[in-house]
């Protein structure tokens, strides 16, 4: 967590040691922002020619990652948002038209994160399934489509949206099968089904499962690009060239018509072009570290049935969690401990873990056991 640090000119600051180049940041999907960093990627991509500007998200740098990114989906058309917020919002409100319910996971973003933004933007009430669950199976889908249409007044749903993997559920990820069950039967139904694919690309790493296929049984699907591809804030929403088509003006209607779009966008697609390599590097490496740390007596990392590139870290009982992490901390490893949202510290992986070798990760957890033990004095 930051610390307060005071200055020789006697003004104090906030030191985060997330912001540390040389830490490795068990927490977030990508290395983490700073803006020294920042700026010295937009000077290399200013020189190479590689920012050019928009008016007002339209053209430019944004055009060639909207581009970009359509072709990497497999689909017609996509449309850079300033946020995923914004992109799912907009996505399912043109999918809905005058139907006003939208299907989605109760442990969804748009269902948890987003201030209610489908029933009071869009008028779109949001029916939740799978109540702290990852996802929801195909038979409890059909019973909501049957609800819907049963009633004392015929309601039916406008769109179904399906998040993967699912944030609030430390990554874990939507089953192929499952998967393809729920968009077959909304395929059947003639509903629109939307994928929240914030993390389409670590999913896609971790599956073997490329980013065209998952992207393939969905007509629509919103990516960040900010997540893990070094960019600022932004998005893609993609589908088919009808569905993008005047999605602009919505944008501009909902205040995300920003200037200074290809800033966000030129970062986006520097970050696409050495994500995969660098994602895979991540993994392969953080394979291995677990594998050393399990050997370390009572610290385990689990692996969730379904996950991704989140672990949990479990901790025997005669360990101090937060003296634990403040050890680590002094090592230059950082976790997101402690956490309102998981009752375990979690392990993000991430590009991050490149920058120690294994042996000194492992060391330094080696000794923050011997540290934060309770029966320790």
């Amino acid at each position: 967590m930051p610390n307060q640090l005071t200055s020789s000119s006697g003004h104090s600051h906030t030191f985060d040691p997330k912001a540390d180049p040389n830490s490795v940041v068990f927490v977030g999907d990508g290395e983490p922002h700073t803006p020294e960093a920042t700026i010295a990627r937009l000077s290399k991509l200013l020189k190479q020619g590689k920012l050019i500007p928009d008016h007002y998200s339209l053209g430019g740098s944004v055009a060639d990652l909207e581009s970009r990114m359509a072709d990497e989906l497999g689909k017609e058309a996509a449309i850079w948002m300033p946020t995923g917020t914004m992109a799912n919002i907009i996505g399912l409100r043109k999918h809905c038209g005058i139907n006003a319910r939208v299907v989605l996971q109760e442990q969804s973003h748009i269902y948890q994160d987003e201030g209610d933004a489908l029933s009071r933007l869009c008028s779109i009430n949001a029916v939740p399934l799978a109540l702290n669950r990852p996802h929801f199976t195909v038979d409890e889908l059909k019973e909501s489509f049957k609800a819907s249409t049963t009633g004392r007044v015929l309601n039916p749903v406008g769109a179904v949206s399906v998040e993967s993997p699912v944030r609030r559920q430390a990554g874990q990820v939507v089953p192929w099968d499952d998967m393809v069950a729920v968009t077959e039967l909304c395929r059947k139904e003639g509903i629109p089904v939307h994928l929240d694919g914030a993390r389409l690309y670590m999913m896609s790493a971790v599956t073997g499962i490329s980013v065209r296929k998952y992207a393939s049984m969905f007509d629509s699907v919103y990516v960040s690009s900010y997540k893990y591809f070094g960019a600022p804030f932004g998005g893609v929403l993609a589908g088919k060239a009808e569905f993008v088509d005047g999605l602009f003006n919505d944008r501009r209607m909902f205040g995300g018509g920003i200037p200074f779009g290809y800033l966000a966008a030129g970062l986006s697609l520097e970050g696409i072009d050495d994500f995969e390599v660098k994602f895979d590097k991540s993994l392969a490496k953080a394979k291995n570290l677990f594998e050393g740390l399990d050997e370390i007596s009572g610290i385990y990392v689990r692996k969730f049935k379904n996950g991704s590139n989140i672990f949990e870290l479990q901790l025997d009982d005669s360990i101090d969690a937060e003296k634990f992490t403040e050890s680590l901390l002094q090592a230059s490893i950082v976790l997101n401990w402690p956490s309102s949202e998981w009752p375990r510290p979690l392990l993000h992986v991430n590009s991050s873990i490149l920058r120690l070798p294994n042996s000194e990760i492992i060391q330094a957890f080696s000794d923050a056991y011997q540290r934060s033990r309770k029966d320790v004095s």
